[in-house]
């Protein structure tokens, strides 16, 4: 097993690689080496000489089937822009020792490994307009809010963070501002994380991957993932709105960082820069701390 990096502790990563490759090898998929293209709550594998793409996850961390459920609409019904699911697999979720795979079809980089913003924007506005189109199942974006606030309220979930820090981030995502609140903008199915590392940059053009926060809201909340350079490009989007969810987005993101259980590979550093953008305040740009 070649592995990119660390974060996921040794013996669990070597459990998940060992279930996605029995899984690959009950497909009849030949599997001789496996590649870790990303190690933190979720384990993503490239396996060969198959060239598939596992994604495994603890059980029940992650709505896979959802994700998987969604990835096969938009294949069949649309010409979204995502990394979807191999075709030489019938789409669905594995489950193998106490983890849930699914496999992904493998797109090579471009070699320059970035996507110009007007690129970045179109791109997510072809995605929403492929999300209008089928009808999947999501939770609504404050629902996850609320879930985030509810944790923020235990300690134990966050014991590193002082409680003056763990109230200015739930009072955040609580009291974000009056136009978050007041609603009005039209909703739809998203994305739900569109940020750079959810967009993969290859010859077939970016593409968009990881699914498993997808919501129904407003797409302003969706561009308050993605830098200012990209929002400011999105034609007819409220970008008053944007500003706002962009201070919710980064109070969620520092929350989920000093999780207890949190594996992101920026670890502490990325949130202590998360928690300093939320003390510094108004205006908001996540992507001054994160891209």
């Amino acid at each position: 097993m070649t592995r990119k990096n660390r974060t996921m502790q040794a013996v669990e990563a070597r459990r998940a690689v060992t279930a996605a490759i029995s899984v690959a090898a009950s497909l009849d998929l030949a599997v001789d080496d496996a590649v870790v293209l990303n190690d933190s709550n979720r384990m993503v594998a490239r396996l060969l000489p198959c060239d598939i793409v596992a994604r495994v996850s603890p059980m029940g961390w992650f709505s896979a089937a959802r994700e998987v459920e969604l990835a096969r609409r938009l294949a069949e019904e649309t010409d979204a822009p995502v990394a979807g699911l191999d075709p030489r697999v019938e789409p669905g979720v594995h489950e193998r020792d106490g983890f849930e795979i699914a496999m992904w079809t493998y797109f090579e980089p471009a070699p320059s490994g970035e996507v110009a913003p007007a690129d970045y924007a179109h791109e997510l506005d072809r995605l929403h307009g492929a999300l209008r189109q089928v009808d999947v199942s999501a939770p609504h974006f404050t629902d996850r809010l609320a879930e985030i606030r509810r944790w923020l309220a235990d300690p134990d979930f966050t014991p590193e963070l002082t409680d003056e820090d763990r109230e200015l981030l739930a009072d955040r995502i609580a009291n974000p501002g009056p136009l978050f609140l007041n609603g009005g903008a039209a909703e739809q199915l998203l994305h739900g994380e569109p940020h750079p590392w959810n967009v993969l940059v290859t010859t077939d053009g970016p593409l968009f991957i990881d699914f498993e926060n997808c919501a129904r809201g407003p797409v302003e909340y969706d561009l308050a993932w993605v830098p200012t350079e990209v929002s400011d490009r999105y034609q007819d989007a409220d970008q008053d709105l944007i500003a706002e969810c962009r201070g919710v987005v980064l109070a969620l993101i520092a929350a989920h960082r000093w999780r207890r259980d949190d594996q992101h590979p920026s670890g502490r550093q990325g949130g202590v820069a998360f928690l300093n953008a939320v003390r510094q305040g108004p205006p908001w740009r996540p992507d001054d701390v994160t891209w």
